[in-house]
């Protein structure tokens, strides 16, 4: 499993983001893998693709989330105290939902690989508080 940040998925739909193409091969490298984010991600991703691409664009990534293309990984209630207590903690970059629910996927995962255009807040953030993350789309040559 390889999990995807907002910026990922919106470079990979949208031809002219600079990251397309790093987008691209990484997805057909480790779409095999599995390739898992949440919900606050797609939230994240779908306000941009449809502010940057139209409705369709939306409208065909939650159809490959519907179609299982993009695994989701559950959020409870526990999860939210650990969220709260993660944005405070990175209060300085500033952390949002989305960066913190993938905070919880990694220590949910037992790893920090990573799919993500966010070179600065994923550099910055450690997975069971320690642990870096290890952004397959900065470390691998396209």
């Amino acid at each position: 499993m390889v999990l995807a940040d907002t910026g990922f998925w919106v470079a990979l739909l949208w031809r002219r983001d600079p990251w397309h193409v790093r987008a691209r091969d990484a997805y057909a490298r480790h779409n095999d893998d599995g390739l898992m984010t949440t919900w606050p991600v797609v939230t994240e991703a779908c306000y941009l693709l449809g502010k940057f691409l139209g409705e369709e664009a939306k409208v065909a990534f939650l159809d490959r989330v519907a179609d299982q293309g993009v695994l989701l990984h559950p959020l409870g209630d526990a999860d939210s105290r650990r969220m709260a207590a993660l944005i405070r903690r990175y209060a300085d970059l500033p952390m949002d939902l989305a960066d913190a629910s993938l905070v919880i996927l990694a220590e949910h995962l037992g790893h920090g690989r990573i799919l993500s255009t966010d070179m600065r807040d994923f550099g910055a953030y450690r997975w069971k508080n320690h642990a870096p993350f290890q952004n397959l789309l900065l470390t691998e040559d396209v």
